[in-house]
């Protein structure tokens, strides 16, 4: 704790230091919306007279506006100078500055003019991704915005990020159904999933197919599949960074879409706008219901049918998913926004029911001081996620297993620019959150966990750019408050050298650490429950790893270290090539104890402590390579990715490898545009992945429950209830997935700036039968979805 506040007393004097410089600071926003635009180039020409008497200029700076649009130039002497602002589309701004001071700020507000005498053309391309991969590290992250996003194939006819992060490099999802995430080698609680600075705890719909997310609102999304900054910590493996934009301060509008999967509805507007300048008052909102579990029965027949009555049960998903919110914009540069959300899902199998829901809500602000040359982003919120799941063991048997988790998080990150693109971000968080917990293992013993947890983060992240370099070093502090050792320092450095204008090299790791912790059951051959707990105080006493060092823990928090490594080559202007091998070495893994045979009472303190905790520590690790091709151009957008991969866990007994250990992964997507206004869009895209490992069942037995204590004569005692017989952890393999999805969209526009828009789409053309589920006792399969062809259509003003 003493370290923490050291740290951020450091940090908090770093203002006083920079003030010293006189800087020239600004946001841009947009004329058609009123949104910040981001990637904008930034000139600022000095000015000096010549004999002549006439004027010439010479570079003193510049800069690339953020996410939120803010740009600064900073360490500026006296004189003369010619800001410049210059984005294709938009009328280019020219603002002449003097500068009489030695310290202090100059602050700008300006809102860009759409340049109607600009047409669009094949020639012209856009080049933010170039500057983003030349000033930034990007190790193991994707970037992903509003317009990539529609460019994926969907099903239903409904764009959702969830078809990005699929084809992202270093990800495997379960298939249709089950709604799970594993990024290189870690699992889905591993994954941090943010709003707006806020965590989301299930991202993700029982189908598939949808996320809570609305491809409509995101601003921009970054995937970090390893080696990722100090600025983010509480997880091992990932990090998943969606920021929404603000509503429309122009005008009010909307958009609402039907297909046979959802309904859906967006609507935007100011409620106040001033008579001049770009602050102001604006809403957002959106809703969208499942329609599929009504409209499937009658338009998808053959799905989940009865082999012996020929009836059909249909698609049994049904969710919702709510969010609104009001951003107040004060002086052009500052705001405040307030928002909520509200999810729910339910799955009814007949094997299994499923249900989660989730709610939340919080603030955001931006604040730029005018006497401090940092700029100051913050959150506070709250939310809460409860998730249940019963299965049925035989027609008179059920287990049952539930998960609760509730919480807040108060953070605040600074910004201060430096010169050539160069930037030292620090800040804070703290957040407590409480968990409910209980399942089964195997030899259906209770396992359950209540816990309130407090964590305390700092970090402090300097970033130099020179023409051929890129150094990021970082360091966070992670105290989890409520555990004994609970102190974790973190470590992490990134590197990119600019090789030549076209080839670039890069790496990156560190040091990290998470408190919850996923307890899910082995018994199913593929998962469908996930519980979520923090970190298990009751382990054992001694563990031995996968290498053979003993170590005496206090807790289970889990600790990984990352190392990734790539090569980023343009081979033209339009297209592109990315290289990265990892590796991710988990030191501390917690996970439900499945040799658990014992109560952990003084009556069994002679057995050792993994036959009777409720939950075990283990260690592994996770490498492999993956290879992205790109090409994009105002026509055509091309991705192709190949991943090899393999994850092995050490229990303490034996190597397993996880569920979701798939060995070769590849996504091959294929957009084009048709027409001269280009509203003809033809895109396919196709999925393979190799097996992924489960344990298989060999065998039946009866199991005797004792009722009558020691007097059961189990020689004539009959039960009515069977018990598997396992085979090896985790050997075989369940069969390849593979699916091609294909969709047609036909945009028609109107004088009024107002569309329509028709899709229609084929999920899985050749039909081909994905192995989802399969009941252990019964036998039974539940196959990934058939051929689904769709039709949906959307009107957007």
């Amino acid at each position: 704790m003493k370290l923490l506040l050291t740290l951020l007393l450091s940090v908090s004097c770093l203002g006083t230091v920079f003030s010293q410089d006189f800087n020239v600071r600004g946001v841009v926003y947009s004329d058609v919306d009123g949104e910040p635009l981001s990637d904008q180039k930034i000139r600022l020409l000095r000015i000096k007279s010549n004999a002549a008497g006439t004027s010439d200029t010479t570079s003193a700076g510049g800069d690339y506006t953020d996410d939120d649009g803010l740009f600064s130039i900073s360490k500026l002497p006296k004189g003369d100078y010619l800001l410049q602002i210059t984005s294709f589309g938009f009328i280019t701004i020219n603002v002449e500055i003097k500068i009489t001071k030695v310290t202090g700020n100059k602050d700008f507000t300006f809102t860009l003019m759409k340049d109607t005498g600009i047409q669009e053309s094949d020639d012209v391309f856009v080049t933010a991704q170039h500057i983003r991969d030349q000033r930034e590290v990007n190790t193991g992250k994707t970037h992903m915005d509003q317009a990539g996003l529609e460019r994926i194939p969907s099903p239903g006819g409904e764009n959702d990020i969830l078809a990005g992060i699929g084809i992202t490099p270093g990800v495997i999802t379960t298939g249709d159904q089950g709604g799970q995430m594993y990024v290189r080698g870690g699992t889905p609680i591993q994954n941090k999933i943010l709003l707006d600075g806020m965590t989301i705890y299930t991202p993700f719909h029982s189908i598939g197919f949808f996320s809570i997310f609305e491809t409509e609102l995101i601003k921009s999304a970054d995937i970090y599949t390893g080696g990722f900054d100090a600025q983010f910590g509480g997880r091992i493996s990932s990090i998943m960074d969606i920021k929404y934009r603000d509503g429309n301060s122009k005008k009010f509008s909307g958009k609402v879409s039907v297909s046979p999967f959802m309904a859906k509805l967006v609507l935007e507007g100011p409620l106040s706008k001033p008579k001049e300048g770009p602050g102001a008052v604006t809403y957002i909102f959106s809703a969208k219901q499942s329609l599929i579990n009504q409209s499937s029965q009658k338009l998808y027949p053959n799905i989940n049918r009865d082999e012996e009555t020929g009836e059909s049960s249909g698609m049994p998903f049904d969710f919702t998913d709510l969010y609104g919110k009001i951003t107040f914009k004060g002086g052009g540069r500052s705001k405040v926004s307030a928002f909520g959300f509200h999810n729910r899902d339910e799955v009814n199998y007949d094997i299994a029911n499923i249900k989660w829901q989730q709610s939340g809500g919080g603030m955001n602000f931006l604040l730029v001081p005018s006497s401090a040359p940092i700029f100051i982003k913050g959150h506070v919120n709250g939310s809460s996620f409860e998730t249940k799941f019963n299965e049925a063991l035989s027609s008179t048997d059920t287990l049952e297993r539930s998960s609760f988790v509730g919480g807040f998080d108060f953070g605040l990150d600074f910004t201060y620019f430096l010169k050539n693109n160069s930037e030292i971000n620090y800040g804070l968080n703290f957040g407590g959150f409480s968990t409910k917990f209980y399942t089964f293992n195997e030899v259906k013993r209770k396992i359950e966990l209540e816990n309130w947890s407090t964590e305390i983060g700092a970090y402090f992240n300097y970033r130099y750019v020179s023409t051929r370099w890129v150094i990021q070093p970082s360091f966070r502090a992670q105290m989890y408050a409520s555990y004994e050792g609970g102190f974790s320092p973190e470590p992490r450095l990134g590197i990119k050298y600019n090789a030549t204008e076209n080839i670039r090299l890069k790496a990156a790791g560190g040091r990290y650490s998470q408190n919850f912790t996923s307890a899910s059951s082995d018994r199913d051959v593929v998962n469908l429950f996930n519980g979520i707990l923090s970190a298990p105080e009751n382990v054992q006493s001694t563990f031995t790893t996968q290498y053979g060092n003993e170590k005496s823990p206090s807790n289970g928090i889990q600790y990984a270290w990352h190392a990734v490594g790539g090569i980023e080559v343009d081979l033209t202007k339009k297209l592109g090539l990315n290289v990265e091998g990892y590796y991710k070495y988990f030191a501390q893994l917690s996970n439900i104890n499945q040799n658990k045979l014992y109560d952990d009472v003084a009556q069994f303190s002679h057995i050792d402590d993994v036959f009777k905790k409720d939950f075990i520590l283990e260690n592994g690790e996770s490498f492999g390579v993956d290879v992205l091709l790109k090409y994009s151009s105002e026509r055509m957008y091309l991705w192709g990715v190949y991943s090899y991969g393999k994850s092995q866990r050490w229990d303490g007994f034996q190597f397993y490898s996880p569920v979701f250990d798939r060995r070769h992964n590849v996504n091959l997507v294929g957009t084009y545009l048709f027409g001269k206004k280009k509203d003809l869009e033809i895109s396919g895209r196709w999925n393979l992945g190799s097996g992924l490992p489960f344990t298989p069942t060999i065998g039946f037995y009866e199991a005797q429950n004792f009722s009558d204590g020691v007097t059961t004569d189990y020689t004539t005692d009959n039960t009515d209830f069977m018990s598997t017989i396992l085979g090896e952890f985790n050997s075989e393999r369940l069969p390849f997935y593979h699916r091609l999805d294909i969709s047609v969209k036909k945009r028609f526009e109107f004088k009024n700036k107002s569309n329509i828009e028709v899709v229609a789409s084929v999920t899985n053309l050749y039909n081909r039968k994905n192995i989802f589920y399969v009941n252990r006792v019964t036998g039974k399969k539940i196959y990934q979805f058939p051929i689904l062809p769709s039709l949906g259509v959307s009107y957007k003003w």
